[in-house]
């Protein structure tokens, strides 16, 4: 059962837009190696805000994660491609089909 989640929101600085699609695309290989990754979205909200929605059965796989390759890449590459910090959230979830 899928219990909890992250949403994080990312905004592309201007012209880093296609970097920031590409980012999340390769991102995909990263989250493949991560067993405890249920689901994983890379998502376009906007021309130039874009997100990560991942789900996990239990805490420990969303900390897993959070201390993963994707995590570190976004944050290495934060102060090149995005405007703002990324906004990661914790969710919970309360339906899933």
């Amino acid at each position: 059962m899928i219990k909890v989640g992250l949403l994080v929101r990312l905004e592309a600085k201007p012209g880093k837009e296609q970097a920031v699609a590409d980012f999340l695309r390769g991102g995909l290989a990263l989250v493949m190696e991560e067993p405890d990754t249920v689901t994983w979205y890379g998502i376009q909200m906007g021309p130039s805000t874009f997100g990560i929605f991942d789900t996990f059965a239990e805490d420990a796989g969303r900390k897993a994660h959070l201390g993963g390759k994707v995590a570190a890449a976004l944050m290495a590459n934060a102060e090149e491609l995005f405007s703002t910090p990324p906004a990661i959230e914790m969710i919970d979830i309360l339906a899933s089909k």
